[in-house]
């Protein structure tokens, strides 16, 4: 089965070589998603938690071109600028999820693109 790209114009373009998402045997490969608003262009950083909310509505919007929901995440990679930032990180992120959690690691780095405190990548199956 080839792979096949999955784009969409209601998530920030990317910024790079790489694409927003790779559907690819049965999985679905998110690109990490910081938080540009793809109707502006312009990041989302007035706080913490709206930064943290545009990410997940960016990652909801690939997943829904790929017919998907968060449902179907089985991984997550959260990268921190800080690791402070986790509590109020997390329970954004937990709100788009309803009961199953996926498997995940959360890390701190030196640095994040453009500058932002968070960016998020996700793995998710096709089939339940």
């Amino acid at each position: 089965m080839p792979k096949q790209v999955i784009k969409t114009s209601q998530a920030p373009a990317p910024i790079g070589p790489y694409n927003q998402a790779i559907k690819a045997n049965g999985f679905v490969f998110l690109s990490g998603q910081v938080a540009f608003n793809p109707a502006t262009g312009e990041l989302v950083q007035e706080s913490l938690a709206a930064e943290t909310h545009q990410v997940m509505k960016n990652i909801e919007a690939v997943l829904k071109e790929a017919r998907l929901s968060f449902e179907h995440v089985v991984k997550t990679t959260i990268f921190l600028s800080d690791m402070s930032l986790f509590a109020e990180v997390n329970e954004v992120y937990g709100s788009y999820f309803k009961g199953d959690y996926p498997a995940r690691e959360t890390v701190a780095v030196k640095g994040l693109p453009r500058g932002v405190n968070v960016e998020i990548s996700m793995t998710a199956v096709v089939d339940l």
